[in-house]
């Protein structure tokens, strides 16, 4: 059984590690056409055609959905998700979570400023002050739902359980990276980017993960 669970175990890593490696390629592509300015075709076409659907009912959903996907609601979930965790002593959850927002926070300033690419002018309140490549909401909510997506499913025993949660954070990450869009705050591309740069954090979480925890089973069958 043991066997058997490490080889399904390795099985979904390898394909977590290839699609990191296909997400590492869109981003670096999208970054190179986007400082060359070949994204803007791309990017007007879509924000113009998400902004023709506005009504004042779809922009507060928006707000709300965007709102998710904001610093101070993910930091505020993180923090209640790591003492969760603690409090049911499960310190290696907690630490995985910890690892995982604080690396979101560090790369997400470091892309920002290393790109530089100004903000579009907002269609719905006023403009962010910090540059728009790639997008933080679409980066960070990617990490955090998708990370407690996979804890949470872990640990439900019926797999369409497994299927709804999985289901529910996908659909959820997708709105809060629409919703960017959506209120005009960011290009499509700046979302794009934040999913693959999520992508990418994610899986090499994932692998950290996996190597910790294989030296821990080599230790204690030793």
């Amino acid at each position: 059984m043991s066997q058997q669970k490490n080889i399904k175990g390795g099985f979904f890593l390898l394909v977590a590690l290839l699609l990191a490696a296909a997400a590492l390629f869109v981003f670096g592509w999208l970054a190179e056409e986007m400082l060359e300015g070949d994204t803007q075709q791309f990017d007007t076409f879509v924000r113009t055609a998400v902004h023709q659907l506005a009504t004042p009912g779809l922009t507060r959903l928006m707000l709300a959905f965007s709102f998710l996907g904001s610093v101070a609601a993910v930091s505020a979930m993180s923090l209640v998700a790591i003492c969760v965790s603690l409090y049911f002593h499960r310190a290696r959850t907690a630490t995985l979570v910890a690892i995982t927002m604080l690396g979101v926070a560090a790369l997400d300033v470091a892309l920002k400023y290393a790109f530089h690419r100004p903000r579009p002018v907002a269609f719905f309140g006023p403009t962010p002050t910090t540059y728009s490549f790639p997008s933080g909401h679409a980066f960070g909510s990617l990490c955090f739902y998708g990370v407690l997506a996979a804890i949470l499913a872990a640990r439900a025993r019926r797999p369409v359980v497994k299927f709804f949660l999985w289901i529910a954070a996908a659909l959820l990450v997708g709105m809060i990276g629409l919703s960017r869009i959506y209120l005009g705050v960011h290009y499509p591309s700046d979302v794009i980017a934040g999913y693959c740069a999520g992508a990418v954090w994610v899986a090499a979480i994932g692998f950290l993960n996996r190597f910790l925890a294989s030296r821990r089973e080599a230790g204690e069958t030793n």
